[in-house]
């Protein structure tokens, strides 16, 4: 099945590069942002790659409060 958007490097990416890279798509084809977006869904389906998520550049390791210790210091 082919794909009617242009590739970012030419050639589709393989599976672990299409996980890892936020663009798979060449950006110069679309006229905004949204546009780009849903392309970029639909190319990680084409792909079958998970979506990225709106959080996925965030940690997923909760981060401790630096100002209290409480929880260190107790037995």
């Amino acid at each position: 099945m082919d794909f009617k958007y242009r590739w970012k490097n030419g050639a589709p990416p393989t599976r672990d590069e299409a996980a890892r890279r936020d663009h798979l798509l060449d950006e110069s084809q679309f006229e905004n942002q949204n546009d780009q977006m849903l392309a970029e869904d639909m190319a990680r389906k084409h792909l079958n790659v998970p979506s990225r998520t709106m959080d996925a550049d965030q940690s997923i390791l909760p981060h401790g409060d630096d100002s209290s210790q409480a929880d260190v210091d107790q037995p």
